[in-house]
This record gives C-alpha cells, structure tokens and sequence, in this order.
C-alpha cells in the first residue's frame, strides 16, 4: 500500500506522496493517474522535509518530470502546513528555484515567485494553412500564449493546442499553449493544452503567469490582476518588490488514503480511439 493525499489547485489536481519509502517509477504514476481506471490525477509531486519547508518532485502524469508546476507548488505548500512542517509560512524548493509561501486560509495559499526575466517573443506558427501568432517564454516551463478575439468557449484548446504543442518549432520538449482574452485591465481569462497531461486543464498556474506577461507586455493589462480558469477559480497576480510578484489562489487538501494494488493497472487505448 502507498499512503496518498489527494489535492487540488483551482481544479488543476494531482496525488501526493509525503516522503515515500522510494520514488514512484513513471509507469506507476501513469497508472495512477490514469482517470476511469486507477485515482486519476493531472500530475503527481513528492514532499520531502527539509529545513524552513519542504523538497517537490513534480510529475507529469505521462509519467516525465517537470521543474516547476505553480498550481503543484501551491498545493504542496498547503501540505507541507497540513504535516505541520511549517506553521503559516514556509518555503516549497522545485527544481526551477524555491518559493516563499504563506497560509492565507485551508483552502488559499500566495506564493512569492520572481517575475519571469525575458520578454515575450512574437511569433507566427502555420497550423493547417493557416498563420497563427503568438507569444513564446518560458516560466520554469515553455508556453505559447494566443490572445483569443472570440468567445473563449469557442476556442478549440483541444485541437488547436495540440497542434502547436507538437509544432517543429517548439521541438523537442513541446510547449504548453493557453488561450487568453483580457476583458479588462485587471482581468484576464485564460484556457489552456497541457503538455505531459495532453489535454485541456481545469487550471495551469505556470499558463496564468506566462498570460500575465504577456498582457503587460501588450500594455493589456496591469497588477493586479485576476484570472479566471476554466475551473471557475479566480486566480491573483500582484505586484511585490521590484521583480517580484504574489500568485495566490486556491489550494485544497481533498482526501487521504491508500493506493492499492488494483490502482497499478493501466491498459492501452483499443486501436478505435
């Protein structure tokens, strides 16, 4: 058996294991995080005690490691206070840099993160005959951000995102790609195709923060700023010291308990889908 904790990041959610007796192979956490089948979960993180907080590895749920999931790391601070490694605040060390957190409440938590260091690049990427432009940086992960003109609900994440997330030009890691409309200076929207998950997430942090650079870098928006996900969670973005900005939101502790061997199995789609 392997003691878990289920959490959730503004509907972004993942399995927990705190300091497990050895590393979940990728095979595993596939399996676990295969929804329908085992617990289901876009990712999963291992919590490791350490002076002022806690060590995160942070996993896919293809199985592949990442260095940075801000939703992840929120959540991950919220259990390092729930062990009562911390009290109230704490730090939370990736392997894109560590991070200061703070308990606003059992249900919120504000990391402070430096603000992303290079600009944007425009670029146009060509999907199916068609130019698509965008803006390409990196915030611990590579992201694509498409300033979407409709509806949001008419975007095609799925379709589009997938494409561009295998384009040669973001080869060969891939990309992340969002699709964001800024309805007003301090508010943004924000979908976004998940690399790793390869799907449509409820929430991606790391998407929200490469949004909001690009919304200053358009002059479309100001700190601070709130975003809403494809959750229904608001997200906040707000300025700190110079170079510094405050990400809170929300950061859930939803269950506890034992994976058993009935979560390992994880069989190959039929030939049909």
């Amino acid at each position: 058996m392997t003691r878990f904790f289920k959490v959730s990041g503004s509907g972004n959610d993942f399995l927990a294991l705190a300091e497990p007796d050895e590393e979940p192979s990728p095979e595993r956490i596939q399996a676990w995080c295969h929804r329908g089948v085992s617990l289901g979960a876009d990712g999963l993180f291992v919590l490791r005690r350490e002076d002022g907080g806690a060590a995160m590895d942070y996993y896919n749920s293809d199985g592949r490691p990442a260095d940075l999931c801000l939703n992840g790391t929120r959540c991950a601070a919220q259990l390092l206070f729930h062990l009562g490694w911390a009290e109230g605040s704490g730090r939370v060390r990736t392997h894109a840099g560590a991070f200061a957190a703070r308990r606003l409440d059992e249900s919120r938590i504000a990391l402070t993160i430096p603000a992303p260091a290079a600009e944007p690049r425009e670029m146009e990427i060509d999907v199916e005959d068609r130019s698509w432009r965008g803006w390409s940086l990196t915030v611990g992960v590579p992201h694509f951000v498409l300033a979407w003109r409709g509806h949001l609900g008419e975007a095609p994440v799925r379709e589009l995102g997938r494409a561009i997330r295998f384009h040669p030009s973001f080869a060969p890691a891939g990309t992340n790609v969002s699709f964001v409309r800024f309805p007003a200076e301090h508010r943004l929207e924000i979908r976004t195709y998940e690399r790793g998950v390869e799907d449509e997430t409820l929430s991606c942090g790391t998407g929200v923060l490469a949004a909001t650079a690009v919304g200053l870098h358009l002059g479309r928006s100001a700190l601070p700023l709130h975003v809403l996900t494809q959750g229904g969670f608001e997200l906040e973005v707000a300025a700190g010291e110079p170079g510094v900005w405050t990400f809170s939101g929300d950061a859930r502790i939803v269950a506890a308990g034992d994976l058993l061997p009935g979560a390992d199995p994880s069989p190959s789609p039929p030939a049909w889908s």
